[in-house]
């Protein structure tokens, strides 16, 4: 009987931290980064910010949980979306339409977690997502130079430079306003393209991956 107590303890404070994080998603989601402050985080969960502060003892480790958890979705979103590709270069624009696609379906979130001016703490925080994106992008990008897809280049610079532009156009102060789900697959579509003409992909073949790679189901 003990045990199962354990496991209920377990159960519910896994459930409260977790509650803790969607509640942060949601700010951001909302408002930009800045939302998310213990008090507002505290109110959305439903708890009090006592207990969010047992959890994270302050607001820069709560963004930096926020940031460790959206990083692992939406990079295991664009892998799963690689990895189910035919080969080096489908893969590729699987990985750069998963994340374009997850980018412009929540804006705030993107921007807040890319590019929106923060203090130095929360851009500590977020500089492991921006690696974390330019490294499975390099990945791909890799694996397409070795197979002799794409001309030899510099990695280092050309996968940061391809999440910079895709966030840029999508979801940056002069990026357009996408209304509807054609004008998003629409939008998505041209900075792929773009994408894969900049690391040297021939114009046809470019065109006949975007239309190939499937947009990504909505996020929950």
């Amino acid at each position: 009987m003990a045990y199962r107590r354990t496991e209920n303890v377990v159960r519910r404070l896994a459930e409260r931290h977790d509650a803790i994080l969607n509640a942060a998603a949601a700010l951001a989601t909302e408002a930009g980064i800045h939302a998310v402050q213990i008090a507002p985080v505290a109110q959305r969960a439903g708890i009090a910010a006592g207990t969010v502060y047992r959890y994270f003892p302050s607001k820069t480790e709560l963004v930096a949980a926020l940031v460790a958890a959206v990083s692992e979705r939406e990079i295991g979103a664009m892998r799963r979306a690689a990895n189910a590709a035919p080969g080096p270069l489908s893969a590729l624009a699987a990985a750069l339409t998963t994340f374009a696609a997850h980018a412009l379906e929540s804006r705030k979130l993107a921007f807040a977690l890319i590019a929106e001016p923060v203090d130095a703490d929360t851009e500590t925080a977020r500089q492991s997502y921006r690696a974390a994106l330019a490294e499975e992008v390099g990945e791909r990008l890799s694996a397409a130079m070795t197979g002799g897809y794409v001309p030899d280049q510099d990695i280092k610079a050309a996968a940061p430079a391809l999440i910079g532009a895709l966030a840029e156009g999508l979801v940056g102060p002069l990026a357009p306003e996408n209304g509807d789900a054609a004008q998003q697959r629409e939008a998505v579509q041209t900075l792929t393209l773009f994408a894969l003409r900049a690391v040297g992909v021939a114009d046809a073949r470019a065109r006949g991956l975007v239309v190939q790679a499937r947009m990504p189901a909505k996020t929950a």
